[in-house]
């Protein structure tokens, strides 16, 4: 538990989804019919509406949060231009919802440790709540990171832990009243996949060296005939190349097509009961509701426990490319 918390700043200019309104126009064809077929829409067509911009809404970022007490509007900065980018840097929704997250793994084990070094000064183990995070690091340490990342893979172990519990509290708050999944913004987990992209080659680097590295991009096999190495190069080069780029980018979009799916399917099934207006579908669909509610608390564990083993698994595949 000593150091556990080792912040990790997530830089990631965060897009806004921008709902645009649909515009009915009427052209005149000389008949008021016409105008008004396409001026009025049945009610349940604009109640389907209606709901489907509810789902948008709540699955999208924005700069406003919404609380029991109304809605609070974040503050809106003048972009900063850079050439002919305009780079926003006004905080969203999302971003609020990470730091909180961060905040909350912080507080968590910063206490959680000083109830844990207490306990053993005391010559007992800990007790509570405090005893149950440190279980649970002990286990993700012992059994996920240091068997997968390899030899002396103990360095890793302070980022990948807060990693783990990073994404595992994001996930939670988004199933919160209120909430909002920051990981169910792809842009989160792609900062979050580049950062695990970063470490993996980084550590390569330092296990391989440079020559060993450029091996794991240029790659020869062993015995090869000199006629034959330069298409091998020609064809095994590219194939390095997407091997490493593929393995962030299954991290980041695993991550976020999980999260936003079972999000996507509550709020349908919430929307049933206001679609038919039945008291027989609406029972039904709260029941489906909550049973997809209660996978989806599964799920939240589930997501950040296979991230952290992936990126364990692929630091250590890196360190013993050789």
């Amino acid at each position: 538990m000593t150091r556990f918390v080792r912040s990790v700043t997530l830089a990631a200019a965060l897009m806004m989804a921008a709902g645009a309104s649909p515009v009915l126009s009427a052209q005149e064809h000389g008949g008021t019919a016409d105008v008004a077929r396409d001026a009025v829409a049945p009610s349940s067509q604009r109640e389907a509406t209606e709901n489907q911009i509810d789902i948008v809404h709540h699955l999208g970022n924005s700069h406003e949060i919404e609380t029991p007490f109304g809605v609070v509007h974040l503050p809106r900065w003048e972009p900063i231009h850079i050439g002919g980018i305009a780079l926003d840097l006004s905080p969203t929704k999302h971003l609020v919802f990470m730091l909180l997250a961060a905040t909350i793994v912080a507080l968590t084990f910063l206490l959680s440790a000083r109830s844990v070094a207490r306990a053993q000064a005391e010559g007992r183990p800990a007790k509570g709540f405090a005893g149950s995070m440190e279980a649970l690091a002990l286990y993700i340490r012992q059994e996920v990171v240091l068997p997968n990342v390899g030899h002396h893979g103990e360095g890793f172990a302070p980022y990948l832990l807060t990693l783990f519990f990073f994404i595992l509290v994001m996930n939670i708050l988004g199933l919160l009243p209120w909430g909002s999944t920051a990981t169910g913004n792809i842009t989160v987990t792609a900062a979050l996949a580049l950062m695990a992209f970063i470490t993996i080659e980084v550590a390569g680097m330092r296990a391989l060296g440079w020559k060993g590295y450029l091996n794991t991009i240029f790659y020869l096999p062993p015995g090869l005939p000199g006629p034959l190495k330069p298409i091998m190069l020609i064809i095994m080069t590219p194939v390095e190349i997407i091997g490493k780029l593929s393995k962030p980018f299954a991290l980041a979009v695993r991550l976020f097509a999980n999260m936003t799916a079972g999000h996507v399917l509550v709020l349908a099934l919430i929307g049933l009961t206001f679609l038919f207006q039945s008291w027989l579908v609406g029972v039904a669909a709260a029941i489906l509701a909550t049973g997809i509610m209660l996978l989806e608390l599964f799920v939240a564990f589930l997501q950040a426990f296979v991230f952290t083993l992936l990126t364990s698994v692929f630091i250590g595949l890196m360190r013993a490319e050789h």
